[in-house]
C-alpha cells in the first residue's frame, strides 16, 4: 500500500501553523485561533492529532477518536472516528480521495480498526461527496449541542 503523504504526531510548530489557516465562507466554521490551549490540545497524544506532510510541507491534519466527534451525535456504536482538515489553499482541487485513502490506510495500520466513522457539517457538500465516493454511507444526521449546526455522520465498513 503506497501512500502519497507522510504522517507524524502533531508537534507545536505544525499546530501553530494550522491555527492560522483561514477558510473562506461558507467554510469559516473551520477557522481557529492561535491560543496555547488549542495548540496544547493538538499536541496532546491523548487527542491523536497527526500532521499530514507532502515533501515535508504541512498540507493537512487528521485526528482519531473522541476529538473527531461532535457533541450531540450518537457515538454508541463501536467505530474509529476520523477528523480531517486540508489546508485552505489546497481544498476543492479534486485531491480529496488521495487524502481520504491515505488517512484510512494510516488509520488501519495504526489503530487496527474495522469500522470508520466521519462526522461532517451538513452544509459541507464537497466533503460529503468525497467521503461518500470513498465508500462511506450516511448513518445519522443531528444538530450539534452547542450551536445547533446540522451534522451528518457516515460510516465505512472495512
Amino acid at each position: 500500500m503506497s501512500m502519497h503523504f507522510h504522517f507524524e504526531p502533531m508537534n507545536a510548530a505544525n499546530a501553530e501553523k494550522l491555527t492560522h489557516w483561514h477558510y473562506q465562507p461558507p467554510y469559516q466554521m473551520y477557522n481557529s485561533t492561535s491560543d496555547l490551549t488549542l495548540i496544547g490540545s493538538f499536541v496532546d497524544p491523548e487527542n491523536a492529532y497527526y500532521s499530514i506532510l507532502d515533501n515535508g510541507e504541512l498540507v493537512a491534519f487528521c485526528c482519531f477518536g473522541k476529538e473527531a466527534q461532535v457533541p450531540g451525535g450518537d457515538y454508541i456504536k463501536e467505530a474509529l472516528d476520523i477528523g480531517l482538515g486540508v489546508r485552505p489553499d489546497l481544498t476543492g482541487q479534486g485531491r480529496g480521495q488521495m487524502y481520504i485513502a491515505d488517512v484510512l490506510n494510516f488509520a488501519r495500520s495504526t489503530f487496527n480498526s474495522k469500522l470508520f466513522r466521519i462526522t461532517v457539517a451538513a452544509f459541507n457538500k464537497r466533503a460529503l461527496r468525497a467521503w461518500k465516493k470513498a465508500g462511506f454511507q450516511q448513518l445519522q444526521s443531528f444538530q450539534a449541542q452547542d450551536d445547533k449546526e446540522p451534522f451528518i455522520t457516515l460510516v465505512q465498513y472495512n
